[in-house]
């Protein structure tokens, strides 16, 4: 039975990986608010493998102290949105404080006793957005970009260590969780008659609904199944990815850009 520390896991696409973990590990499912952590309770509460944390990651690291984690997965996030011509830089410096930094300092911390112990496993989750950007999520998509070749550099470094440490890389496309939505709405909220899209903003707004409506993945065990994969296997490949449409369709991008 492993220990295993899941930041983030209010999201959608982690919750079936959970109920799959659960019967052979002991998983501190972690939140980042009060609300947050009485949902998950009352969700899990009959689950006797399952602990519920508000893990707050910017600052609560302390809480983890004490914890002997075996598999650490880093799926805390949020998105801003906006056009980088105008979003508040102070925005910009929250969503990389916590997406970029926060996860690095977070990984850090448990990566040092794994390598204490000589052995452990690190699972990162990403996503495709770092090899598509879309307009409108550019602060979002530069964390995940820079998430994604940390990732890279630490399995590269991690080849050098006695110890065996596994870095793993999982970068899922559009699901259909909400969270897309969320990201896409937030902008609306500086994004006025002073903005220099005041006269597109209800296009932009039709045109993401559409762009949502076409690529979101409603069902989520494409991606479940590569983040269990990636938790769970023996020997697990470097950079997991689903849907596999969504995969090739970022390869094209990147070939013809």
């Amino acid at each position: 039975m492993k220990n295993i520390l899941i930041t983030g896991a209010r999201s959608g696409m982690i919750y079936p990986v959970i109920q799959k973990l659960k019967e052979k590990n002991h998983i501190y499912v972690s939140v980042h608010t009060e609300s947050e952590l009485k949902s998950i309770k009352r969700l899990y509460k009959d689950d006797k493998n399952i602990e519920c944390l508000k893990l707050d990651i910017t600052k609560d690291l302390n809480k983890i102290d004490k914890i002997d984690i075996d598999v650490l997965v880093c799926n805390g996030a949020i998105a801003e949105s906006g056009s980088l011509f105008e979003i508040p830089i102070d925005k910009v410096k929250d969503n990389f404080e916590v997406n970029v930094f926060s996860n690095l300092k977070l990984i850090q911390k448990v990566s040092h006793k794994m390598i204490k112990k000589g052995k452990g496993r690190i699972v990162i989750i990403s996503s495709l957005i770092s090899k598509m950007p879309i307009p409108f999520l550019g602060s979002y998509s530069g964390t995940k970009a820079a998430l994604s070749v940390f990732a890279r550099c630490l399995h590269y470094e991690s080849m050098l260590l006695s110890s065996k440490i596994d870095i793993v890389l999982v970068e899922p496309g559009l699901y259909r969780t909400g969270f897309n939505k969320l990201a896409f709405d937030k902008k609306y909220d500086f994004m006025d008659y002073n903005s220099f899209f005041s006269n597109q903003i209800e296009f932009i707004r039709k045109s993401e609904n559409v762009y949502l409506w076409l690529f979101e993945k409603r069902k989520l065990n494409s991606i479940a199944r590569k983040i269990y994969e990636a938790i769970t296997v023996s020997k697990p490949h470097f950079r997991y990815s689903a849907p596999m449409s969504h995969n090739l369709f970022s390869k094209i991008i990147n070939l013809f850009s």
